[in-house]
């Protein structure tokens, strides 16, 4: 067993997901009609790790059920999503007749496939390298062609004759198979395949295995699906409605999770509290300020993920990145004036996702409309000095937008009154003042982490 395999919600459940789990597991086993059905969720959002951990359950409370994972993805090269399906399938019997005698069955099913896949193949083929080829070896080769792809047709043909009798034979097997031991399928990693391969999978299971006692649940994200149906039968095509026909129950996982004492809200994002549990358990960054998360620090990096709706994955690129800047550089320190504290964090985010405006910034072309969102300011906040006390990422954003080469006007008060009272709020962030140049210190991350600089 590996170690993905061996993850379980008692050992961590960070999300609290293990309620939808036994939803789910609820739903799977009952007389309910819900196959195909769909845990849908974005890139990063943990549907792998929630997939496996569910699975871990539903064997442990339901042990007469037969579960299959199968990672789509590792299998999109065998460019043959039946004999995926039923070379998984086979791998729960063991040796002996009873799985011979499925055999016997699926390979004909898969063989009928096989030879209609060719010939397609070999027209598609000759159709697209006519013109490469001279007149007369163009017709020597297709004579040559017809020939090896008639005596494909025949064979075709013959067991085109027995198809429906295979299939239903196939069919006739799986569900006996399945009679006392129902089977679930976990289909994993679909929208990262190649469209046609997602496609035919979906197509497969509808058409091979509407079978009594067979589930499937597909853990994907129907964005991609739908990409890959436009990809495959064209945009015209309504993508939405192509899936409707295939699918009978869909749910998204939550991006959010039950709040925290401390933590000001009654629902986070998950991805919020996903950063606090890396936090909690790296060896670098447990001894720096952003583990305490009553502090600032966090608070500023929270703000960064909810603004720009990090996934699960694109937080822990983030927490590894701050964690190598830190080991190289430690420069996120306890003593490290607050100002500098947050340029630099906000540095390690713009490194690892905003590449366009890290070039920017290194080309000494940056503009404050495109820099603010990224810290949820979108104008310039009303200062009614003394009542106003901006956040951190407010001040931050406003700071470079007025440093930026463009834009910067917007972000720059008319009144004198009010001009001032920004520049207070800024040197008060750093020990000795607002430093002339705000973008050096950022130049200074994304040298360390370019492996350009030497760790001091």
């Amino acid at each position: 067993m590996t170690e993905q395999e061996a993850l379980t919600f008692e050992s961590r459940d960070e999300f609290n997901r293990v309620g939808i789990a036994e939803s789910l597991i609820k739903l799977l086993t009952a007389p309910v009609d819900i196959s195909p059905m769909v845990v849908d969720g974005d890139w990063g959002t943990g549907k792998t790790e929630f997939c496996q951990k569910l699975i871990h359950k539903f064997e442990t409370e339901h042990q007469n059920y037969q579960l299959l994972h199968v990672d789509a993805f590792q299998a999109d090269h065998a460019d043959d999503p039946l004999m995926t399906i039923l070379a998984a399938v086979a791998g729960l019997l063991p040796e002996g007749d009873k799985k011979q005698g499925f055999l016997k069955t699926a390979i004909p099913v898969v063989r009928y496939g096989l030879q209609t896949a060719f010939k397609a193949g070999v027209s598609h083929v000759l159709k697209e390298n006519a013109d490469d080829i001279a007149d007369g070896l163009e017709q020597h080769l297709q004579d040559s062609a017809n020939k090896a792809i008639d005596a494909s047709v025949a064979a075709v043909l013959k067991d085109h004759e027995k198809a429906k009798q295979n299939l239903k034979a196939l069919q006739s097997t799986l569900a006996e198979l399945a009679k006392d031991s129902p089977i679930v399928i976990f289909i994993d990693e679909l929208d990262r395949c190649r469209p046609d391969f997602a496609v035919q999978m979906l197509e497969v299971i509808k058409h091979t295995f509407d079978v009594e006692n067979v589930k499937f649940v597909l853990v994907t994200n129907t964005k991609q699906l739908r990409a890959a149906i436009n990809h495959s039968y064209g945009p015209m095509v309504d993508a939405q409605r192509y899936l409707d026909k295939f699918l009978k129950f869909r749910f998204e996982l939550p991006s959010e999770v039950s709040g925290r004492a401390g933590y000001g809200e009654d629902r986070l994002l998950a991805s919020v509290e996903h950063f606090a549990n890396l936090l909690a358990s790296s060896g670098v960054l447990s001894k720096t300020d952003l583990s305490n998360t009553d502090w600032s620090t966090f608070g500023f990096v929270c703000q960064l993920i909810r603004v720009n709706q990090l996934s699960l994955r694109e937080v822990e690129t983030f927490t590894r990145h701050l964690e190598i800047y830190h080991s190289l550089s430690q420069g996120l320190e306890a003593d490290i004036p607050w100002g500098y504290m947050l340029l630099r964090l906000f540095s390690v985010f713009l490194f690892c996702f905003k590449h366009d405006v890290y070039d920017d910034i290194q080309s000494g072309c940056t503009d404050a409309k495109v820099i603010t969102p990224l810290l949820g300011v979108t104008k310039l906040p009303d200062y009614e000095e003394p009542y106003y006390s901006p956040e951190h990422a407010v001040t931050l954003g406003v700071l470079l937008a007025q440093r930026s080469t463009s834009n910067a006007e917007l972000f720059i008060p008319n009144e004198e009154n009010i001009r001032e009272c920004w520049k207070a709020d800024f040197d008060r962030y750093f020990v000795h003042g607002t430093p002339a140049d705000v973008w050096k210190p950022v130049k200074e991350v994304f040298s360390v982490l370019s492996l350009s600089s030497g760790s001091r």
